[in-house]
């Protein structure tokens, strides 16, 4: 059943410290599901009482825990995504799934760091549906099928400098990024890590599934979310009808055009391969790629100029050989369109609703806002 629920701008404004003061949003259905994913059973018999239990009384729960486990015999469910949705009023037809990358969850999408309003609300102020994934072994899908271990490692400055916020402790001049000590701490707060091994395969199996379940669509897709929304299009064809990247990191190319690595100092980024039958599917759906600010054309000796510098020039590789198969693939350098001062995170810098008007722009063009 349906339910409409309306949040007012008083209740943002209570809500989220600067927050957008926009017109009231009206959503007629919201919820969340899980997709993709396996179940693994335990050597053993299930017995419902483990020995331990048997007679006895005053057992330590981890004790009766540990002992249940050795018995075996039991299932795990794990390595599924985990999707947020909400459906406006008169929504278009074809939703908008984003997919978060490296370290992030769906908090990339849905508000800045100094609150103002993020692409989930964007986008459903205009008419989209949208589908926020947390992957597998991410976020709220951290149960995995696999052993995975979190260390507790202090990086927060080298993700300042790789994501291009500027060069530690400095901004970038003229960054599209708020400065005040409050909006960098929940950025900061904003990295999750991984519970087991990051899986392309695992993942994209979770969005083949989610587009079984919904139907057609739009992908949008952050940094190393690009890799997976590549391989979600060669498996879900039929149903993923466009593909939006902000700053991928890597590109699958068909056998026998793969393109040497461009090299950096701070790590080189070897382009991916794919069979060319599984290629010719990325030719039949239009693509998009944004990159932002402060990307260098030439090596340069800063962390996140350099390591960005040569995945634009592999995105561009990439696009020619997409439209050199008779495909449709832009490659938009924001400063080139006048958009300037973007960092790693287009989606939620101060001039995000820019970013998101040239998104939407594009959608029209081709004729996916019907």
């Amino acid at each position: 059943m349906k339910t409409r629920l309306k949040l007012t701008a008083a209740l943002l404004a209570a809500t989220l410290s600067g927050a957008s003061m926009a017109s009231p949003l009206i959503i007629e259905e919201q919820g969340s599901f899980a997709t993709g994913g396996k179940v693994v059973t335990s050597p053993g018999t299930y017995t419902g009482t483990p020995d331990i239990v048997k007679g006895k009384s005053g057992n330590d729960f981890m004790d009766v825990f540990r002992a249940s486990i050795k018995a075996g015999g039991q299932t795990l469910h794990g390595d599924h995504a985990t999707v947020f949705y909400q459906i406006p009023a008169e929504p278009r037809k074809l939703p908008l799934v984003f997919l978060h990358g490296a370290g992030q969850s769906i908090r990339t999408w849905q508000t800045t760091p100094d609150g103002r309003e993020g692409f989930q609300n964007i986008f459903l102020r205009k008419r989209y549906p949208v589908y926020l994934v947390d992957q597998p072994r991410r976020g709220w899908s951290g149960r995995s099928t696999v052993d995975g271990t979190i260390p507790a490692t202090p990086d927060d400055q080298f993700w300042f400098a790789q994501f291009r916020v500027g060069v530690w402790p400095n901004f970038f001049k003229g960054v599209a990024f708020p400065q005040d000590s409050a909006s960098l701490d929940q950025f900061f707060r904003q990295m999750t890590p991984n519970t087991a091994p990051f899986d392309t395969g695992v993942i994209s199996d979770s969005l083949q599934a989610l587009f079984d379940r919904i139907g057609d669509g739009v992908l949008v897709t952050h940094s190393q979310g690009g890799i997976v929304g590549w391989f979600a299009g060669i498996k879900s064809p039929k149903h993923v009808k466009a593909i939006v990247a902000y700053e991928p990191g890597n590109f699958p190319f068909p056998e026998g055009e793969v393109p040497p690595t461009i090299q950096s100092k701070f790590g080189d980024i070897p382009p991916a391969r794919v069979s060319r039958e599984d290629f010719a599917h990325l030719t039949k759906m239009p693509i998009v790629i944004y990159f932002g600010d402060n990307i260098r054309d030439k090596p340069s000796d800063v962390q996140g100029e350099d390591q960005w510098r040569i995945r634009l020039a592999l995105a561009r590789q990439w696009a020619d050989v997409v439209n050199r198969h008779g495909g449709d693939a832009t490659v938009v350098h924001l400063p080139d369109a006048g958009i300037r001062g973007n960092t790693h995170f287009p989606m939620a810098d101060l001039n995000n609703v820019e970013v998101a008007d040239h998104l939407a722009s594009w959608l029209h063009t081709k004729k996916l806002d019907r």
